[in-house]
């Protein structure tokens, strides 16, 4: 039985892909700052899921939290660097302490996980990581700039290990979904979110990660998996155009022009 460690797993998109794991059989590390939540979701699915404290800013909580979910689960097969948090506005209206926490949980958070969990993925039977990317980290988005930033550091860091572990047989992959319909998305103030919506829910997220870890490993497999039509369009249509051409497609996204 393979195993799956996700941070951030107490709600949202983490509790999604926990919940997707368990019934697909997998024993499931459920890892959360909130660890009533954790525990509870973890009681609610069953004998092999396990819960306990993760803050994804300390190495120190991740090395402690990887010994006690290895040692509980026998190895670690499939690391889902979810946590992240999100600030919308203006940049500068945005107090610096919060554009530091965005860095700290989603950049810091993931690289310091990849590299407390090299160990114990390089000595598993099968192995793979995945990180939670965006739709933001196409092109820069007004209005989420440091939280649009953090997601090019995810996907700039992705392809990087992707290369650099293949030779471990470590497939380092991300998701790239547009807005989500959880918690983090509530209240934002950001224009383009109302320009092109929300159409995507955590349990769609949940099942492309799924498809990411079930695909056989072969030199066609993509690093990045876009989620839902809406981030494939903006993806390809980045890829395509002119500069002058997305910089423009994104001022009206976000309604600067």
């Amino acid at each position: 039985m393979h195993s799956i460690f996700i941070s951030g797993a107490a709600q949202g998109i983490g509790a999604a892909v926990a919940s997707l794991f368990y019934q697909q059989g997998y024993k499931v590390g459920i890892y959360d700052l909130n660890t009533t939540l954790a525990e509870q979701l973890a009681q609610k699915l069953g004998p092999h899921a396990h819960a306990g404290y993760l803050d994804v800013a300390s190495y120190d909580s991740w090395q402690t939290t990887l010994n006690d979910f290895a040692n509980w689960a026998g190895e670690i097969n499939i690391l889902v660097n979810n946590a992240g948090v999100l600030y919308s506005g203006n940049f500068e209206q945005i107090p610096i302490e919060s554009h530091h926490q965005i860095i700290d949980i989603n950049v810091k958070g993931m690289l310091n996980g990849c590299h407390a969990a090299f160990p114990f993925l390089k000595r598993a039977s099968f192995a793979r990581v995945i990180n939670l990317s965006s739709a933001s980290a196409i092109y820069g988005q007004a209005d989420l700039a440091s939280y649009s930033t953090s997601k090019f550091a995810v996907r700039g860091l992705t392809e990087s290990l992707d290369i650099e572990w293949h030779k471990h047989g470590i497939r380092v992959m991300d998701v790239m979904p547009l807005f989500v319909n959880t918690a983090m998305v509530q209240d934002m103030q950001a224009e383009s979110i109302k320009t092109i919506g929300v159409h995507l829910n955590a349990e769609d997220v949940a099942w492309d990660i799924l498809k990411l870890v079930q695909r056989k490993d072969h030199l066609l497999t993509p690093t990045h998996r876009l989620v839902g039509f809406r981030s494939q369009f903006l993806f390809h249509l980045s890829r395509l155009s002119p500069q002058f051409v997305n910089r423009l497609s994104n001022l009206w996204i976000a309604r600067k022009s």
